[in-house]
């Protein structure tokens, strides 16, 4: 079994991937980039995945279920295109058989689902309207909540701050555009955070403003869990 920053209670930042990042998965023409990850081939796993053009999946089930925004191109199933800004949520036992025509690529989540967290979700976030934030500055757009567990995209204006603050279920962050800041650094697209449970900072914009994934909650004891041994 592979651990790739599998603690938890450590705090990681990664960079935007470089070339010699993209790690080859069995399919002909997948890469991916891992972030963390419980498990083998099949693992309790975050990562950014790339298609190239053609490259096609077996059918097969998400035992686990998978979570994923497409951040470039169109991924594609028998159920549909999904083109980028699309976000998907496929709860544990449902079907298909990915592949992309012309490339794509991917942030996605597996087998993190809440036990009875069974809605699947598919939302054009380019479509959606955007709510108020928690701060004068900030724009939200929900994309899923079950439990203590959410998910939305934060559109950060220019030159804005957020209060010192902890989140007490974890807090995981990937920066899809412009810059994002707090007292640890500066994250520039492409930067994946993971913040865990109770940790505190003071996020802000300069600027360029961010637009920016933001997960809470996942790392509480419902989700924290690696796939079973034997599989």
């Amino acid at each position: 079994m592979e651990l790739l920053n599998a603690n938890f209670e450590q705090r990681m930042v990664l960079p935007t991937p470089r070339p010699g990042d993209w790690v080859p998965t069995p399919v002909p023409g997948v890469h991916r980039y891992r972030l963390d990850r419980i498990g083998g081939e099949v693992a309790r796993a975050t990562s950014i995945v790339r298609f190239e053009a053609g490259a096609q999946f077996t059918h097969h089930t998400d035992v686990g279920g998978e979570e994923f925004l497409v951040l470039e191109g169109t991924f594609s199933d028998e159920h549909g295109d999904y083109p980028a800004g699309t976000y998907v949520r496929k709860p544990p036992g449902m079907s298909h058989a990915p592949y992309s025509r012309d490339g794509c690529t991917l942030f996605i989540k597996v087998w993190q689902f809440c036990a009875g967290d069974t809605r699947p979700v598919l939302i054009d976030t380019l479509k959606e309207p955007w709510l108020p934030g928690p701060v004068p500055g900030v724009l939200v757009q929900p994309l899923h909540t079950f439990g203590d567990v959410s998910t939305a995209l934060w559109r950060w204006e220019p030159d804005t701050s957020y209060a010192p603050h902890s989140h007490s279920g974890g807090e995981e962050i990937l920066v899809l555009g412009g810059t994002l800041h707090d007292e640890h650094g500066e994250y520039a697209a492409g930067t994946w955070l993971r913040n865990p449970r109770s940790s505190r900072h003071t996020p802000r914009t300069a600027a360029e403003g961010a637009l920016v994934y933001v997960k809470l909650g996942q790392l509480g004891p419902p989700i924290l869990r690696a796939v079973p041994l034997h599989r």
